[in-house]
């Protein structure tokens, strides 16, 4: 029974970790298009934004990241067969790069927080989407838990980055016509 709510554990802070991921880049999206805004427009807006991101980033999604990680071993712990799952080596690849992506997120929020955006509001929207992509990667090898079917989805995951590329282009073209 304790196994079962280890791993409840673990899915609920991969939910909130997620919910931080995709909203911070989103803020990171609002800080650098605020920083282009008239200086009356940007004095209110930057303080704001960065307590929106301080907060989130530090209450929400960073406790969120280690505690994953803590619930995730947890749960290899009591279950350690599970190491020597194919799909599973697949799926701690993935983790290991939604770490990265979190740990790049971090140097993006730090700059932003000291008044520096060294990418353009257009580059975060399509890096917000890395999230996105790892999501549907680690589920989908997680519940399929077959390489056949990781084939079929990695074809899949290929097939929507560049739907999801070219969603953010169109958005983009008609945010410019507006």
């Amino acid at each position: 029974m304790a196994f079962e709510y280890i791993k409840a554990l673990h899915i609920i802070f991969v939910v909130t970790w997620f919910a931080g991921l995709f909203y911070i880049v989103r803020l990171f999206i609002y800080q650098t298009e605020a920083m282009d805004r008239p200086e009356a427009e940007r004095a209110i807006l930057k303080p704001q934004l960065d307590l929106m991101a301080r907060r989130l980033w530090t209450i929400i999604t960073w406790p969120s990241a280690v505690l994953t990680l803590v619930f995730g071993i947890w749960v290899l712990l009591y279950r350690p067969a599970y190491l020597q799952l194919p799909f599973m080596h697949a799926k701690l690849g993935f983790v290991i790069l939604l770490y990265a992506y979190h740990i790049r997120c971090h140097y993006i929020y730090k700059a932003l927080q000291q008044g520096i955006a060294k990418w353009s509001s257009a580059k975060l929207r399509m890096w917000n989407e890395v999230a996105t992509l790892l999501l549907f990667a680690i589920v989908f090898l997680i519940v399929l838990k077959n390489l056949l079917n990781m084939v079929w989805g990695m074809l899949g995951l290929v097939m929507l980055a560049m739907a999801l590329m070219l969603a953010t282009k169109w958005y983009k073209s008609i945010r410019e016509r507006n």
